[in-house]
């Protein structure tokens, strides 16, 4: 499976996130629509076939990337010693 870059992964949950709250506060066919594709964006994103799972596996791939970042600067610093 191909991983989303980190910048598009944070910019489809935002904007989950928002087309949730939208549709939470005032339901309506746009609002409807709009958290339909956004959530089916995310779930192909993450290889997911619903947006629990599609969430999980985000925090998860977002924790690895953090992860990787971490070593790499930490690989970089022994270099530079």
């Amino acid at each position: 499976m191909l991983l989303p870059a980190e910048k598009e992964l944070r910019a489809v949950l935002a904007r989950f996130a928002e087309a949730r709250f939208r549709h939470d506060l005032q339901p309506t066919g746009h609002s409807s629509r709009e958290l339909e594709d956004t959530s089916a964006r995310l779930c192909a994103m993450t290889g997911t076939g619903s947006v629990n799972e599609a969430l999980a596996a985000a925090d998860a791939l977002l924790e690895q990337m953090r992860a990787d970042r971490r070593a790499a600067a930490r690989a970089a610093r022994a270099l530079a010693a």
